[in-house]
């Protein structure tokens, strides 16, 4: 007896839309037996660990803080996938664009003006596009696994940035840290008071892109060729669609947003190098990406529902004294979970009786 996968002839609406809240539902059960098997109330773990983040106006601002550059992350992962064209190494774009972005506070700390922060930002977006080009060349002219070269490039990218905090950046004033000099007035993005809420331009700058991207994949040439490639490349080609150029686009502007969220996540959260300053962005962004359907507006809902896992891991190692990395857990869980449910939209299961060796004959 074995199990064999068959594609089906035609799949479900409902359940591709109903598929990732059958996806959360899932894990927070399998939230709910960790929380037990740790000796810890099922109820109680969930409300700390899904809910009591978002139930003040500091845990709400804290959350449009976390999910920012992971929906930024995620809009330029989600053109790649569907282009059939797989970024795994959007962390390491996003390190590589804060570095390129951060020369003009790091090295001319005395260039004190308005246009350092929008510069910061376009220089931030050409180093995340340039690193990303390398996957993209090598799959052009080599046939090399992208997934493999820029899940590797990640490394190369801390281990750089480690260096550079390290050595030629670190700060004179930093008592021999790891940190380069703090950034200027102009190099940092302040919050401003929505409500009680304090949120900065990030924020703004990711619902513009959602509603462009929303547009550009639904309504222009670009969309249906971003699509018709992703779906038959073979398709595309008669259609006078060039696969390379669209492999080179896709990852540079998925690294080019990457880079961007790189940027404006040291600009607040941090003002300065170090040799961390990203929690994982770049990775959860894939599980933010998948979750939100690959859609745009998708996306923003999902960045926000995997941003509360992060202050739910704050929240139970202070409320219920577990480890913060729960928290990556139950991602991970959630990733499998909406894989899972994304193949049974697209395969159905057939349990196939007798031999391995009668069934091929037969």
């Amino acid at each position: 007896m074995r199990i064999e996968l068959v594609k089906r002839s035609q799949q479900s609406r409902v359940m591709s839309v109903l598929s990732p809240v059958i996806a959360v539902a899932l894990t927070v059960i399998v939230a709910g037996i960790v929380f037990f098997l740790q000796g810890h109330n099922p109820l109680e773990g969930i409300w700390y660990f899904f809910l009591e983040p978002i139930t003040s106006l500091w845990g709400i601002e804290q959350l449009v803080t976390k999910a920012t550059p992971l929906v930024i992350i995620a809009l330029g992962l989600a053109v790649c996938y569907q282009s059939n064209n797989w970024n795994i190494g959007a962390e390491g774009q996003l390190t590589m664009g804060a570095i390129v972005g951060s020369i003009l506070p790091v090295m001319f700390p005395d260039f004190v003006n308005p246009v350092v922060l929008p510069l910061m930002l376009i220089m931030a977006m050409i180093g995340g596009a340039l690193f990303a080009l390398i996957p993209a060349q090598l799959k052009i002219r080599f046939g090399t696994n992208e997934i493999l070269t820029s899940l590797m490039l990640v490394y190369c990218s801390n281990l750089f940035l480690d260096w550079m905090v390290r050595g030629p950046w670190r700060s004179p004033q930093g008592y021999n840290f790891p940190i380069t000099v703090d950034f200027h007035e102009w190099a940092i993005l302040d919050g401003h008071d929505f409500g009680g809420v304090y949120l900065n331009l990030s924020a703004l700058i990711a619902l513009i892109l959602v509603i462009v991207l929303a547009v550009v994949m639904r309504s222009t040439l670009k969309g249906f060729e971003i699509r018709v490639l992703g779906q038959s490349p073979r398709a595309g080609a008669f259609a006078g669609f060039n696969h390379r150029r669209m492999t080179l686009f896709a990852f540079a502007l998925s690294g080019a947003l990457a880079g961007l969220a790189g940027m404006m996540v040291v600009m607040t959260e941090i003002q300065k190098l170090q040799p961390v300053i990203s929690p994982g962005y770049g990775f959860t962004a894939i599980i933010v990406a998948f979750l939100g359907r690959l859609n745009p507006v998708g996306i923003l809902i999902a960045g926000l529902v995997i941003a509360s896992s992060y202050l739910g891991g704050e929240a139970i190692q202070t409320s219920l004294q577990m480890s913060s990395k729960v928290a990556t857990v139950i991602q991970g869980v959630l990733l499998f979970f909406v894989l899972a449910c994304d193949t049974l939209i697209l395969y159905k299961v057939r349990i196939v009786a007798g031999r391995a060796g009668e069934v091929a004959r037969a």
